[in-house]
């Protein structure tokens, strides 16, 4: 009867352990911390835009999907912050990347050991967490389950270039963060977004216990927390002036398709860039305005709830446009609240362990009354399926017992996995083609925690490990839970016992079995506990990282030509506009302006904290300046391979200018900037090439193109080598 009694409070609580109270709970009011609403705060961006040609992007995994051009430039988000009153500190980043690979983190680690020492920052106290956008190039874990190459072929796709890109730009974030750390306080508030995101595997959610869905109003979380960080302009106490802004809201960052070939951050990135705009940040400056959105437990959170085909309404560049620009108009009303927000109060501090996640042993308090435990990483069929943003091939919801299962439920199934039909075992591989051995991490601004995952949580194994982790740090003065979520690392979703059980593609994609969750939260509860009483945590099992087993094979052309010998071209050099594609004469706010030149291939040279075009309005004395970057929403980059003669290694650029509505009239240019190498051991050269002038007259075309009316106040740009 006993174990009876505890499956049925399981399952009715949702799979939550009794509440518990670590009996000290006055770690921080031990250290002189409590009511001190006194921090340091530092914030810094840095550019982590990788190879824009023919690397497959990370997300969608179809083959087909590489990168071709940019959209929108990626970016390191950095926040640290400190408390002087016990001298701890947390370094928190938001990345615009698809995923937060373990091998990224070590070497960020590696390269903030080597400029501060070994204390200073270290796994425990950083938090690396990506926005999950899929519209960035892949090829940066050192798990061959996460790297294809532009052909789609899987485990061979690991691309340095790109790896050291984000590692580098990552760590120069956190270095800008760490040198502008100044007096300052932060202010916390919360809001609804409602209509913004949707449940794409409601049928999965509806099988969590009625009692525990009654307790919420929906089955997406619609609050978004946001912090506004204010700093004196020194490192001695002045007038404050806001120096960053840091929300959390859950929303997959898939407006955007698995048909888009541009690197985008998508509507998270979006709404960064129309915040940072408002706010005047300058993305060259060491110094300057960040404001990130950064991602919590979107598992099963879909932003495509807008109608039409695939819920992106009139496509998906205006679904990424409505997604951002709600999430920006949220944000904002938040952070310019500042008489209903409130000053978070207490001190820093930070529990984090490694966990051998296919090894767990899962108390029946956190499971349904019986002991369990996790399983060897494998992935079921439906996995294959993919989500309702991006369709793979199959269908979702097959398990076995069911018809489709076939084979994959007959004698190699895993019986731990229950209802899985396993298609793939990347824990059983040697190598393992993913990590099992995970952090796990809890920090703490005062009264606010965040958990650390390297998952995708649906929104109920969310809300369940936040009240895990609420329940034990409430007595020491938390008031606020938010799941960071693709944090540190990544290894797929986590879903609730019950979720799981429909294998639908998240389900599918829990890598460690039907306890996972139960899993996760019992070793959260741990950290919980000790970093309410102060108490100390081991350390965990150390990841071994399989660097020296990833490989590249780069299949893309090395060096670069434009067409020679033939009449038809004439006399090109690089940077030579293509005959017949430049500029028109004029064209209305609105319109689009196209230009295509005989370039180079992006990976010559990434254009790091740079950009490969420039917009440039002519001043009345004669002189160009920039008005439109290749970040900016309003231009476009597009690199195509060309088959010239006489060897079929051209490129041809094309950079698209769709002319917001409050663009001044006048004279106008297009610039593109590049590289081009003559042979493979070479060096790139640099070129430049120029559309001829044009007007912007004071008309404007019938139709605007997304995002083009109106324009936000532009950012402003200073390159700092």
């Amino acid at each position: 009867m006993c174990l009876l009694s505890l499956a049925l409070a399981a399952l009715v609580a949702g799979g939550c352990a009794p509440k518990r109270v670590a009996p000290e709970a006055l770690a921080l009011r031990a250290q002189g911390c409590e009511g001190r609403t006194d921090f340091q705060l530092g914030t810094g961006i840095h550019d982590i835009t990788g190879p824009a040609a023919q690397v497959m992007m990370m997300g969608y995994v179809k083959p087909g999907q590489n990168t071709a051009g940019i959209h929108q430039r990626l970016r390191s988000r950095a926040f640290v912050i400190a408390s002087p009153c016990n001298g701890k500190r947390v370094a928190f980043v938001s990345a615009d990347l698809g995923m937060l690979f373990q091998a990224v983190k070590q070497e960020v680690m590696r390269k903030l050991r080597e400029r501060y020492g070994e204390d200073v920052y270290t796994d425990a106290n950083v938090v690396l967490s990506a926005t999950h956008t899929h519209a960035g190039p892949g090829g940066y874990s050192h798990h061959a389950l996460y790297n294809h190459t532009f052909l789609g072929i899987p485990f061979i796709g690991f691309v340095p270039q790109n790896f050291h890109a984000i590692a580098d730009g990552i760590f120069q974030s956190i270095v800008r963060a760490h040198d502008n750390l100044a007096p300052g306080r932060l202010l916390l508030s919360t809001g609804e977004l409602p209509g913004t995101s949707g449940n794409r595997s409601a049928g999965a959610y509806a099988l969590n216990p009625q009692p525990e869905r009654a307790r919420y109003p929906g089955d997406v979380d619609t609050a978004m927390t946001l912090l506004r960080l204010e700093a004196s302009a020194s490192a001695e106490p002045g007038p404050m002036t806001p120096v960053g802004m840091l929300n959390w809201f859950a929303v997959h960052a898939t407006s955007m398709s698995n048909r888009n070939k541009l690197i985008s951050g998508d509507n998270k990135g979006y709404a960064s860039y129309l915040f940072e705009k408002h706010q005047d940040t300058d993305y060259g400056s060491p110094r300057a305005f960040v404001a990130a959105f950064a991602q919590s437990n979107e598992g099963d959170v879909t932003p495509n709830v807008y109608g039409g085909k695939e819920g992106r309404g009139e496509g998906e560049l205006a679904a990424t446009v409505e997604a951002g620009r709600r999430q920006f108009e949220l944000a904002l009303r938040l952070f310019e609240d500042t008489a209903g927000a409130r000053p978070l109060t207490g001190g820093v501090d930070f529990r984090h362990t490694y966990v051998k996640m296919d090894a767990v042993k899962v108390a029946p308090e956190w499971a349904d009354g019986q002991e369990r435990g996790t399983c060897k990483a494998a992935l079921g069929i439906s996995m294959l399926a993919g989500a309702e943003d991006g369709r793979g091939v199959g269908r979702e919801g097959v398990r076995c017992g069911d018809p489709l299962a076939g084979f994959f439920c007959g004698v190699d199934n895993d019986p731990c996995q229950a209802e899985k039909p396993v298609v793939l075992k990347p824990g059983a591989e040697c190598p393992i083609m993913s990590p099992n051995v995970l952090p796990l991490q809890i920090a703490r601004l005062g009264n606010l925690a965040l958990v650390a995952v390297p998952f995708e949580m649906t929104t109920m194994a969310g809300r369940r490990l936040r009240e895990t982790v609420r329940e034990r740090l409430a007595p020491a003065g938390v008031e606020h839970v938010v799941i960071a979520g693709l944090s540190n690392a990544y290894s797929g979703y986590l879903t609730t016992r019950q979720e799981y059980a429909k294998q639908d593609y998240e389900g599918a994609s829990t890598h460690f079995g039907p306890w996972q969750l139960a899993a996760v939260q019992q070793e959260s509860a741990k950290l919980a506990e000790a970093l309410a009483s102060g108490a100390e945590v081991p350390e965990g099992p150390k990841p071994k990282s399989p660097r020296g087993r990833v490989k590249e094979i780069r299949l893309s052309h090395t060096y670069d030509e434009v067409p020679r010998g033939d009449p038809r071209f004439g006399d090109l050099t690089f940077g030579s506009v293509v005959s017949g594609r430049d500029v028109g004469a004029a064209y209305p706010r609105c319109g689009t302006a196209r230009v295509t030149f005989w370039g180079g291939h992006p990976r010559n040279d990434l254009h790091t904290q740079r950009s490969y075009l420039e917009v440039q309005r002519r001043g009345e004395d004669g002189t160009w300046r920039p008005v439109a970057y290749d970040w900016d929403w309003e231009t476009k980059y597009h690199w195509k391979g060309y088959p010239c003669p006489p060897r079929g290694a051209c490129s041809q650029v094309t950079v698209e200018w769709d002319i917001p509505e409050d663009t001044r009239p006048g004279t106008y240019r297009i610039r593109h900037d590049g590289e081009w190498r003559p042979r493979t051991e070479d060096r790139s050269r640099p070129y430049t090439g120029w559309s001829r002038e044009f007007s912007v007259t004071e008309s404007i075309a019938d139709r605007c193109p997304p995002g083009a009316a109106p324009s936000p106040v532009r950012a402003s740009f200073t390159w700092v080598p």
